[in-house]
């Protein structure tokens, strides 16, 4: 299907008499809006198109259900109290908004030079940044919503693929929970890694459902890093950053790489 095929299916599976549909040419970016929340979800055509070479039919019902299941969560109020489990991390770019679209002031906290922490309540298949607001309302503070999200985080799945390259050994987690990024805030985590690294250890948060942890050990190392994080920056749903960090003493330092060769297979 070409991408005004699949821009055209989409429409006519998620019309709705209480929804605003727009799609932006230039970005190739279909709007779903539910004009009685007035919050929507936005779906980028190209992806999808890319996802339907791989996946046909399935790539379009996983994109319908994605919106039915955000947009029923975005008219459903979100009550902090009781629902202190489905607290999350959720680790952004600093060029993320601080405000909402109804420039309510977001919870967050400044993570590294790149990143910045946001904490969310998790809805199923998506979830809810909290507002400063919605922390009053609960009657908590940041100290405790942070506390629960760190240990909550903590919880989730972390097992690795790992792959070794010139004597460099790279791990992706990818667990798909959404959180993938977030366990870089998972320090015991990272210390396991740490203890048994034989080089350097670097880590990177290209897009959210990633998260890279390299025991670099020569400067070949440091090439494919470069290049490995970069693709999957540039291929993620939701970008972070395509910096990676090298982790040491629970500190994270950015990494500046400038590939000279490419490296063989």
């Amino acid at each position: 299907m070409k991408p005004l095929e699949i821009k055209k299916e989409l429409e006519k599976r998620l019309e709705h008499s209480n929804r605003r549909i727009s799609y932006n040419r230039d970005e190739q970016q279909l709007r779903i809006e539910d004009i009685n929340v007035k919050k929507g979800v936005t779906l980028s055509i190209s992806k999808l198109a890319a996802k339907w070479t791989e996946k046909k039919e399935a790539a379009l019902d996983e994109a319908v259900h994605y919106v039915e299941s955000a947009l029923e969560a975005m008219a459903t109020p979100v009550t902090l109290k009781g629902n202190e489990k489905s607290i999350f991390p959720v680790i952004r770019s600093t060029s993320f908004p601080t405000h909402s679209g109804e420039d309510k002031e977001l919870l967050y906290e400044e993570h590294t030079a790149e990143t910045r922490i946001y904490y969310a309540i998790d809805r199923g298949v998506t979830f809810t940044l909290l507002t400063r607001e919605m922390l009053e309302a609960a009657e908590l503070d940041l100290a405790k919503v942070k506390e629960i999200a760190l240990f909550n985080v903590r919880s989730l799945k972390t097992e690795a693929k790992v792959d070794v390259v010139a004597g460099n050994t790279f791990y992706f987690i990818n667990q798909n929970d959404g959180y993938d990024a977030s366990k870089i805030l998972n320090d015991q985590l990272l210390k396991q890694y740490a203890n048994i690294a034989e080089g350097e250890l670097a880590v990177a948060v290209p897009h959210q459902d990633v998260l890279i942890i390299a025991d670099i050990k020569n400067e070949t190392g440091y090439d494919v890093l470069g290049q490995m994080v970069f693709s999957f920056f540039s291929s993620g749903r939701t970008p972070i950053t395509a910096l990676p960090f090298i982790y040491e003493n629970g500190k994270f330092e950015p990494v500046f790489i400038l590939a000279q060769r490419k490296p063989k297979e």
